[in-house]
């Protein structure tokens, strides 16, 4: 899921063109004058009558099934354009296991640059240099399926373990006192915290957290809201921070226990008050949510230093964070712009930028620049699983920049975009017209894509060496990732292997199906500007989906 429904955050994409059901592929809307009749299948009449329930009538639907050769077996809408949603996340993914390398692993680092004296004082700064790992967190990796999970559940690792460990290196090192800063680098991209067309509401919430090459706990914090002792007592509020970050205004009361729990989180752009207000019922369970951290590089720093006190290391600077704060160019343009010879990058290429020094009060003839400690990050195909079975933005932003930086050297939104749009218009060949992006998670609302090219993209991965493991990418029906509590029975348990999609209107799920006959097929479901609050397009989905297997 890219985003939730909440209160009054509602992104809509109005797609123009009247649905017109085929039994076969065609190339796109037909004016009418052109109009042909196509012969009716079953599969057609079936989804035709599920698709003519009035809950959903209204809404704006695209679909497309090919065999896994692509010969086409139904198509509807084919080559409109809807708003992808998560279903981003193909696109970037697919790219990223195409053109780098899935072994390769990021390195974050503490560098000490300054005078190091013989009694343990640097007499100049620390750094944290982030470099776009998505995985300083308390994550397990690799992802395991919740059903081969231990029982009971294992207690969660600390979301700072790897700062953790970085400040025991430090200590380790022999570092005893900093005469200085701690900063927090993400100057691996450019500072560009949030996409374009991302909504303001969505800043809050963990799945609008800010991209930053310096990224921990996915950049988020947990609120737990519990009722008060006393019925109109306030509620009660922990937020599960390292160091004091944000502060909390309480405005949610304990109301009986017969009545709705309705929070809301607000927090203004800015702002480090976590606005909270409305109702809990008394004796309710717990409302946890997870609260994006505004700027992840200087709380990173504020974590470190911490953690370097606590270990005895005397640091008497501040801790802040270093951004990369350039220019941008036109978006479009630079999207647009062509990359000769696109090729897969090689693990030997050295694409990340070398790191600045920060000092700015040290002797430049006496000090030094050295690696006090590292952390080794799991391999990219490994962030490739998580992001797709989850559906982590912030993973798929990362790695959209990552894309950008290993291929033209410019680690920024609009770069990473122009890699993917050459890697699927020159490998994949899909029309250029039918997709575009403006960011790699599916959040920004302006993304747009046509079914056919979602299938095309599916297609095209199935034939590649690096299939095997971006399909086990992919969440399972009924049992794993976003797709855990859908086709949670036979015939279709396991046999739906697809990517969720939600913003705002717009729903999506593609990917593959294992069909009754044991066939498997490709197939593209969205829809645009369905009921706000409702599912009713949900369930419907899935029933086509059913329709397909019992088809095929």
């Amino acid at each position: 899921m890219v985003k939730m429904f909440r209160g009054l955050v509602v992104l809509a994409m109005v797609c123009a063109g009247v649905a017109q059901a085929q039994g076969v592929a065609g190339d796109g809307p037909v004016p009418a004058k052109m109009h042909q009749d196509v012969p009716s299948t079953e599969l057609s009449r079936q989804i035709a009558e599920l698709l003519a329930d009035p809950a959903v009538s209204r809404a704006h639907w695209g679909i497309k099934v090919t065999g896994m050769d692509g010969a086409p077996i139904y198509s509807l809408n084919e080559g409109q354009l809807f708003q992808p949603a998560s279903n981003a996340k193909l696109f970037t993914t697919s790219a990223a296991m195409a053109l780098l390398p899935s072994s390769h692993v990021f390195t974050t680092t503490v560098k000490g640059t300054g005078l190091f004296l013989d009694d343990g004082t640097l007499r100049g700064d620390l750094t944290l240099n982030g470099v776009g790992d998505a995985n300083l967190s308390g994550r397990d990796i690799p992802y395991v399926s919740p059903a081969l999970r231990p029982k009971p559940a294992a207690p969660e690792n600390d979301p700072l373990r790897y700062l953790a460990e970085l400040a025991d290196q430090v200590k380790a090192s022999g570092i005893k006192r900093v005469e200085g800063n701690v900063i927090g680098s993400d100057i691996w991209f450019p500072w560009e915290p949030y996409p374009q067309d991302w909504s303001i509401d969505d800043a809050v919430w963990e799945y609008g957290a800010p991209v930053s090459g310096l990224t921990v706990a996915d950049n988020t914090l947990k609120l737990t809201i519990s009722p008060g002792t006393k019925l109109m007592y306030p509620a009660e509020a922990t937020l599960e921070q390292a160091v004091p970050y944000y502060s909390i205004s309480m405005g949610v009361t304990t109301t009986r226990s017969n009545q709705e729990t309705q929070i809301s989180v607000q927090r203004s752009i800015g702002s480090r008050v976590i606005q909270l207000s409305g109702q809990i019922a008394a004796g309710s369970k717990p409302d946890v949510e997870l609260i994006a951290i505004e700027d992840p590089a200087e709380y990173a720093a504020m974590a470190l230093k911490q953690l370097l006190e606590e270990r005895g290391i005397e640091v008497t600077g501040v801790a802040k964070a270093a951004h990369d704060r350039r220019p941008t160019m036109s978006f479009m343009k630079e999207v647009n712009e062509p990359i000769a010879d696109l090729a897969p990058v090689e693990e030997s290429k050295q694409f990340p930028p070398a790191q600045r020094m920060f000092c700015t009060h040290c002797d430049k003839k006496l000090w030094a620049d050295r690696v006090l400690a590292k952390h080794v990050s799991s391999p990219l195909v490994e962030d490739v699983v998580v992001t797709n079975k989850v559906s982590q933005n912030l993973h798929a932003e990362l790695m959209l920049r990552q894309l950008g930086l290993a291929v033209t050297s410019k680690g920024t939104t609009a770069q990473g975009a122009r890699v993917m749009r050459s890697f699927l218009t020159t490998k994949v060949g899909i029309d250029p017209d039918d997709f575009v992006f403006f960011d790699g998670s599916g959040l920004s609302g302006h993304d747009l894509v046509t079914p056919r090219a979602t299938v095309k993209l599916l297609q095209y991965a199935s034939t590649q060496p690096w299939f095997a493991d971006w399909k086990r990418s992919l969440p399972v029906g009924g049992e794993d990732g976003s797709l855990a509590g859908r086709f949670g029975k036979d015939p279709l348990k396991n046999h739906v292997f697809a990517k969720t999609g939600t913003l705002g209107e717009a729903r999506a799920l593609s990917g593959f199906l294992e069909g009754a006959s044991g066939r498997t097929v490709i197939f593209s479901i969205m829809v645009g500007n369905h009921t706000p609050g409702s599912n009713a397009d949900r369930e419907v989905m899935d029933k086509i989906v059913a329709a397909i297997a019992a088809a095929n």
